[in-house]
């Protein structure tokens, strides 16, 4: 870039934004309207504000385009499904006698209806609710959404862009509904779809919209040329359309590879691709597809998934090269920035130096500002802007918090022996058998049980001062006694100490860690009103003191049963925390890993049997590509064993995962080299349970029974009949009974019903099938 002006009318926009608000007011207008303390239009008026507010954020941080359309109440694929009107069969009736209280019945289920399956966003730790689609499903428009939030942020004075899920991706994110056969493709009913967004893409056009996004996520993965066939035609579909806005199709999370010829084709008048991790691949295959000329190029230089700030100067080199690749080149994140948090400025606990290191939604918005001022009227016009920035991103490379010498030398010296057991799973099987004296098909739970507003209250009161350590720790040692006598009342087998001292499953750790940073506000969106806080991933990792160690022999004293030490594994760590982007994650995983070995270690000292090292986010964070399938899973599964092989042979280590597609990292489960994985399988019908037979996995396995993101309380013969599917896969011996998840965010009296049925169904089947091991 020079001095001079590279171009002219460049625009700054983004694709989404944070729906929560600065307090998470929509997290709590929507849970006090479930509890009928909310109305439904004071929940609506709130929704209101929130969108009014985002929308002056964003136009006072100098965007000139603002999204319409991405604010959910729940989630926007779910949103979508109303739109073009997959409502379930089972949900229609809900939905038909009251709209709000019938969609929250889609995400949540009620005692008599479950609710769609759940899992997540591509390689994100957002979750959205599968669409559920059938050879009979009838697809009509509701528009109703969309053109309302539309027109609110016209009359605001804003240029507003709906942003919509395209007809493809929402197809390809689809599954059969219940009843309909396995291999019933959803792509099948494109064409009765397509109509359906013509009819929407009229409605939106009408109200105002200029422009339409269709988010297309799916092209960014391997797609077979059935998939990119379909794609040609969909666009050339919509683009003949005369009675539409201008269409932006955007793509994002990786390279849009194959896709991108197909698209740069299509009679559509934009284009919008991820330069970050993508960068070289799709800047590659423009320049190969000879630019887009006559078409707009949005271009996501600004990482819309990670907090660390922007390099401008690298921005600035990228996108002068695009703009010879583009009739227009605007500047945008990578993708929404619902995946952040809102405002790095509200985290006063972080050292001012390294929080200049950070950009939260708010700054990033800045920084989009700045690289479109600079791309229109040349560096000149941000000198000051430039200068800051490389001083920043100078004092985080040269800071002794990202490089420490001792944590570099141990993770140099690891060797392939330090990543495996010292007896094969058969030999260990037997001595665990002989050493736990478990019954056939035990029972147990995830790990966490309810977290209640007291516990809550007492770590604030921690925090704040207004109690002191010994206080806390009596009240966390009262929670532990109530919880494992509660399990021993109910007959569970291997019990939990319900983690009433933890506030999240990584944040925990994080905290206890070297080169982990804390956020007091950084709240991301997980699912619904799950908001969590992901530490920052900053420096080189390493243990200085046990973490869990202390709660799990007190729980263990308390029982004679065993008791599981539970602990997030090294993967889950880096998925779930903005991980740091100056070397391989695989570097990272293996700090981690050697990190979490040392707790490992205590523990088994300390008399604990049965650990339990979580990784619910190995298969979220596959590569979108198969060609980066490979080199994931090695290091990934690598740093699972170094975390857990240090152990006797008696000691028998499982694993969690949940909420994912597992059939295509079914080797890598293997590879962990667990004892007992426990997995998500309640919502899908135990279909892990099969892909787990199909594989061969010779290890024991709990496919979860109780789908616990669902206020129901499921029956014991719910319970007994799918614990006998999973009996179908998994011979007796081999199978465990468990939720599908950690019990922290329901409530006891829930809680209580469903793990004594649970247990229930336990007995009964043992009982069918031979009653003891």
């Amino acid at each position: 870039m020079t001095t001079e002006s590279a171009s002219a009318a460049v625009q700054a926009t983004v694709y989404g934004y944070p729906r929560q608000g600065q307090n998470r007011e929509l997290k709590r207008a929507v849970e006090g309207y479930w509890k009928g303390r909310v109305t439904a239009e004071a929940l609506r008026e709130t929704a209101r504000d929130l969108r009014r507010s985002n929308w002056q954020q964003l136009a006072d941080a100098g965007l000139h385009e603002v999204p319409a359309g991405d604010f959910s109440y729940y989630d926007h694929v779910l949103d979508t499904s109303v739109m073009v009107g997959a409502i379930p069969e089972r949900h229609r009736a809900a939905v038909e006698a009251d709209a709000l209280d019938g969609y929250f019945a889609m995400a949540r289920g009620t005692q008599d209806v479950a609710p769609l399956e759940m899992t997540k966003w591509f390689d994100t730790n957002y979750h959205y609710l599968v669409p559920e689609l059938g050879p009979d499903t009838v697809f009509t428009a509701d528009s109703a959404k969309q053109v309302a939030e539309l027109k609110e942020a016209l009359a605001l004075g804003h240029t507003a862009r709906p942003v919509l899920v395209g007809p493809l991706t929402y197809l390809l994110l689809a599954k059969p509904a219940p009843g309909v056969a396995d291999d019933f493709v959803p792509l099948t009913l494109l064409d009765r779809l397509l109509p359906v967004y013509a009819e929407v893409l009229a409605d939106l056009r009408a109200a105002g919209a200029e422009w339409v996004q269709l988010d297309e996520p799916a092209l960014v993965q391997d797609r077979t040329p059935a998939e990119l066939n379909a794609a040609a035609r969909t666009y050339q579909e919509l683009g003949a359309l005369t009675d539409r806005p201008k269409l932006l199709v955007a793509s994002y999370f990786d390279r849009l590879g194959e896709a991108l010829p197909v698209l740069a084709k299509a009679p559509v008048e934009g284009l919008a691709l991820d330069f970050t991790d993508a960068a070289a691949a799709n800047l590659r295959d423009l320049a190969a597809v000879g630019g887009l000329p006559g078409k707009r190029l949005v271009a996501g230089v600004v990482n819309g998934r990670n907090i660390w700030i922007n390099d401008h100067q690298k921005s600035l080199t990228l996108l002068g090269t695009l703009l010879g690749l583009a009739d227009r080149v605007d500047v945008a994140a990578s993708c929404s920035l619902l995946h952040v948090p809102l405002d790095a400025a509200a985290e006063r606990d972080i050292d001012p130096q390294i929080r200049r290191w950070l950009a939260f939604a708010r700054q990033k918005t800045a920084e989009i500002a700045t690289l479109a001022k600079g791309l229109e009227r040349g560096t000149g016009a941000i000198a000051a802007e430039l200068a800051a920035n490389q001083a920043d991103l100078a004092s985080r490379a040269a800071s002794s918090i990202t490089h420490d010498p001792a944590v570099r030398a141990r993770t140099a010296a690891v060797t392939e022996a330090d990543g495996r057991r010292s007896l094969p799973y058969a030999e260990r099987a037997a001595a665990q058998r002989t050493h736990l004296g478990l019954p056939l098909l035990p029972t147990t739970t995830i790990g966490s049980f309810p977290q209640t507003d007291e516990l809550r209250v007492a770590r604030a009161d921690l925090r704040a001062g207004r109690t002191d350590t010994a206080g806390y720790e009596e009240r966390i040692e009262a929670e532990i006694r109530e919880v494992i006598a509660y399990q021993e009342k109910a007959g569970l087998d291997v019990l939990v100490h319900g983690e009433p001292e933890r506030n999240d499953m990584v944040q925990y750790f994080a905290e206890q860690l070297t080169g982990y940073l804390a956020t007091q506000h950084g709240w991301v969106q997980s699912y619904g009103t799950r908001y969590v806080r992901p530490p920052v991933l900053a420096g080189d990792i390493s243990r200085p003191e046990p973490m869990t160690v202390r709660w799990t022999t007190y729980a263990q004293a308390q029982t004679g049963k065993p008791v599981k030490g539970m602990l997030t594994g090294p993967v889950t760590m880096l998925a779930w925390s903005f991980v740091r982007d100056d070397q391989p994650l695989g570097d990272t995983a293996r700090q981690v890993g050697l990190a979490l070995r040392d707790e490992v270690t205590d523990l088994e000292a300390a008399g604990t049997s049965v650990i339990q090292v979580d990784e619910p986010a190995l298969r979220e964070t596959l590569p979108l590509r198969a060609d980066g399938h490979a080199d994931y899973l090695a290091w990934a599964t690598e740093s699972f064993r170094l975390t857990t092989s240090g152990v006797r042979p008696q000691t028998q280590i499982h694993t969690h995962m949940c909420y994912a597609e597992f059939g295509d990292i079914v080797q890598a489960i293997d590879d962990l080299d667990a004892d007992v994985i426990s997995l998500e399988a309640a919502r899908s019908h135990m279909q892990v349970a099969t892909e787990l037979a199909e594989h061969g996995y010779p290890r024991e396995a709990g496919p979860g029974v109780w789908d616990i993101h669902s206020p129901r309380v499921p029956s014991t013969a719910e319970a007994a009949a799918l614990l006998r599917k999973g009996l179908e896969a998994i011979p007796a011996e081999r199978l465990w009974v468990n939720p599908d998840c950690g019990l922290k965010t329901r409530g006891w009296t829930e809680t209580r019903a469903s793990l004594e049925h649970l247990v229930e169904a336990a007995r009964e089947v043992r009982a069918e099938v031979g009653g003891t091991a």
